[in-house]
């Protein structure tokens, strides 16, 4: 009775501070009235706390009537796939027992005779081209025997081809539980995560003692009585109750402790489970980049099945659901989840609660705080770039700037000789020290400084951005781009040497290299050294992209014709490349930087990332710059400017969100899937105006071709909304006059892609005399 009274008093206090209680006891109480499920409990958790928790109608119906109660035992169908089977895989994997794109021929040999391309990687996510389940038509039982059919079923379709949720797909994870492990999937599973996290009432094939408590499922047909204790699925039934699949038991407060235990990167109350990189390599997209269904390791993201995120938790949140009606959601962004777990299938089967779950989450969602869908949403950039961008982390660099290279060596070179200093905010070494104190600490005669587009502070963003003051130091600053672009003789008269150091994102268009090379040339007519800090490229050095820079398209956002949108250079190596092909004669040198390679993405540097421009807010913003910043000299059209996510969403009063989506997601672009949404502009473009449009998130930036992203959304405006926007208004942006008149004309955007080939081909060419890193 002291227990029951305890439970009560928690959920009278949980109720008084959720705000959703009142509506979320409403949605489930009128889903029982309408015989959709007998009862079910409910533990919502945010920010380390459990703010809701509680049990709604019954745990039973036949052969009599028993109320739910908060310590209910639930038959968890599919969620042993996440639960125990993605977990215990989880451990093996951070042992390097196995990598993800090993065909499971290597574990399984048996596996279609040893003639199989199916991955790891391929089971998790259910693109393995097998059947849903095997074959139950005929009489079978015993662990052996599933195993056996498992691996001789014919499969329905090749690898990475369709999504196909299969069951079949999990018991082959099973079985590599216990292949890579010695142990059965239950007993690994019971005694590396659940003990260690203290889920006590977490087991396959549950002892007698707690059939009372369990949640019953359907009757049998064959005894007319409920199934109690024994696993619903019936192809786990027939493996003995213990498969990768199914089988697994719980209570909603268990859960809430793996839950927890996931949103703390790993760890729960001073045990750490999982590394907090395996909880992100697990959790984010690993579908196919061509693929629009979004499926993590084992966990759905976003899918036919993720109804239970409902309409307010954003991708980069991931969840499953199963079968007897049990489901968990869980998002990093708001530290929040919701976990709702029913027998909807007692005591005879009944519609999914799809509905029922994504109500129930979207009153969560709405009540810790989440924005609408369709607003920037807060913390979303920061946790899908941790935990929905599809990326190898790959090497752990310690990349000194060439900033940082010059300061470990004194500034050796600038010793003696007055200097001017084009630089920004972006001017900082590896320690975040501004690259004007350390020169003046080592007594480097700093006599004038210039700064780009923006300012010296990097906060304006308008034309004519006039002189200012470092007023730390009482230096002038003078603007490059205001009444002059270029650093006027008089600017530079008495100067020795000229130092550019300025963070750029890799695109064609970005005006800083324009800067860099009008500076270069008015120190070769000066006759003074000209000097480059080099920094890494964002966005790598290998990816080469989009249309070349036509001459006659040449202007301050496109310097040397022949450039590609993307063009994979540091600022180090394009200005050698424009000192060399344009015949600048520049005394140039390039301090390079140590320990970056042309592979490398910024956050692989170890660097600290500051917005090189107001507008460019983070490596995900950069990454789809070259390709979103095409159409971005049209007036009728917004980048997201004024909001708080630009280059990342487009939008136009004249564009349906959902059926530009629709229609680019049918489109299978590598690396990205598309979203709608609608925003409202502080400023620029469509200010104060409600607006409809998309946001993009990047599945794989690997294969990602951000240039290929906008020439599909251009196609896509220009098919869907004809005649909407002006191509050869922006052809100083997109640069090639023939691919504009192939957009005009309808074609296909990968035909357009394809006519650059032989230019990209020949720059590549070109440029290898120029790059400095390997």
């Amino acid at each position: 009775m002291k227990l029951l009274w305890c439970a009560a008093l928690a959920a009278t206090l949980s109720a008084q501070t959720y705000s959703g209680a009142k509506a979320t006891d409403d949605v489930i109480t009128q889903a029982i009235a309408q015989n959709r499920l007998p009862g079910a409990v409910l533990i919502v958790g945010h920010d380390g706390q459990i703010v809701y928790r509680k049990a709604y109608g019954d745990r039973a119906q036949v052969p009599r009537t028993e109320p739910m109660t908060l310590d209910t035992v639930f038959d968890l169908a599919s969620l042993t796939k996440v639960i125990a089977t993605t977990s215990s895989l989880m451990k093996l994997f951070e042992q390097g027992k196995f990598h993800l794109n090993d065909k499971i021929t290597q574990y399984i040999p048996e596996f279609q005779n040893g003639k199989s391309d199916i991955t790891i990687r391929n089971l998790f996510t259910h693109f393995s081209g097998l059947k849903p389940d095997v074959p139950l038509t005929m009489p079978w039982t015993g662990y052996d025997t599933g195993i056996r059919l498992a691996c001789t079923d014919a499969p329905a379709g090749p690898p990475g081809l369709r999504y196909v949720y299969s069951d079949i797909n999990f018991i082959l994870l099973g079985e590599l539980v216990h292949r890579l492990s010695g142990q059965m999937l239950n007993d690994y599973a019971r005694e590396n995560i659940f003990e260690p996290l203290g889920m006590k009432t977490t087991k396959f094939l549950p002892p007698e003692s707690w059939i009372p408590r369990i949640a019953p499922t359907e009757r049998l047909a064959s005894t007319g009585v409920p199934l109690r204790g024994v696993v619903h699925d019936p192809t786990a039934r027939n493996m003995g109750g213990v498969a990768g699949h199914a089988g697994l038991f719980s209570t909603a407060d268990d859960l809430a402790r793996f839950a927890q235990m996931m949103l703390n990167g790993g760890e729960l109350d001073g045990v750490r489970l999982f590394n907090p990189l395996t909880v992100q390599k697990f959790t984010e997209p690993q579908s196919p980049p061509d693929q629009p269904i979004l499926r993590g390791l084992g966990w759905d993201i976003d899918s036919p099945l993720s109804g239970n995120r409902g309409e307010l938790f954003p991708i980069g949140s991931f969840g499953h659901t199963g079968f007897t009606g049990t489901s968990i959601w869980i998002d990093p962004s708001t530290k929040t989840y919701v976990i709702l777990l029913a027998n909807s299938v007692h005591p005879t089967a009944r519609p999914a609660l799809t509905p029922v779950r994504s109500k129930v989450a979207t009153i969560a969602a709405a009540s810790v705080g989440i924005a609408v869908r369709g607003v920037t949403l807060t913390g979303y950039n920061e946790t899908f770039t941790a935990a929905g961008v599809h990326r190898d982390l790959g090497r752990d660099a310690k990349t000194l700037t060439g900033l940082d290279v010059l300061q470990a060596n004194h500034f050796a070179p600038l010793q003696g000789k007055r200097v001017g200093l084009i630089t920004n905010q972006t001017g900082l070494d590896s320690h975040g020290r501004r690259n004007i104190d350390l020169m003046r600490q080592a007594g480097v005669k700093l006599t004038a400084l210039f700064s780009p587009e923006h300012g010296f502070e990097g906060r304006e963003d308008h034309p004519g951005v006039q002189d200012a003051v470092d007023y730390k130091t009482d230096l002038k600053v003078f603007s490059l781009y205001g009444a002059t672009l270029r650093p006027t003789p008089e600017m530079l008269r008495g100067l020795d040497a000229l130092v550019f150091d300025i963070q750029d994102v890799g695109a064609r268009f970005y005006t800083y290299e324009t800067t860099m090379a009008y500076a270069m040339e008015a120190a070769a007519k000066a006759g003074i050294e000209y000097y480059v800090l080099d920094r890494p490229d964002p966005i790598t050095g290998t990816h080469v992209e989009g249309p070349l820079l036509d001459a006659e398209n040449k202007s301050f956002v496109g310097y040397w014709a022949g450039l590609p949108a993307r063009h994979g250079m540091t600022m180090g190596e394009l200005a050698q490349l424009y000192n060399g092909e344009n015949k600048i004669g520049a005394k140039l040198n390039v301090i390079r930087m140590q320990d970056w390679q042309r592979g490398d993405w910024f956050d692989s540097t170890n660097l600290p990332w500051t917005n090189p421009s107001p507008n460019m807010r983070s490596l995900k913003a950069a990454t789809l710059y070259p390709g979103l910043c095409l159409l971005e000299f049209a007036k009728n059209y917004s980048v997201g400017r004024g909001t708080d996510s630009p280059f990342e969403q487009i939008g136009a009063d004249f564009i349906g969100g959902r059926e530009l989506a629709g229609y680019l997601n049918a489109r299978q672009i590598p690396g990205v899937r598309v979203y709608p949404t609608s925003f409202t502009p502080t400023e620029s473009n469509f200010k104060g105006v409600r607006i409809e449009g998309v946001r993009f998130e990047i599945t794989n930036r690997d294969l990602f071709d951000s240039t290929r992203l906008g020439l599909e959304v251009a196609a896509a405006l220009q098919k869907l909304y004809p005649g909407k926007i002006d191509f050869a208004g922006g052809a100083k942006l997109i640069g090639s006059n023939d691919a504009i008149r192939r957009l005009a004309a309808g074609e296909d955007p990968r035909a357009i892609q394809e006519s650059f080939t032989a230019g990209l081909e020949s720059f590549v060419q070109l440029r290898a005399k120029y790059l400095l890193y390997p």
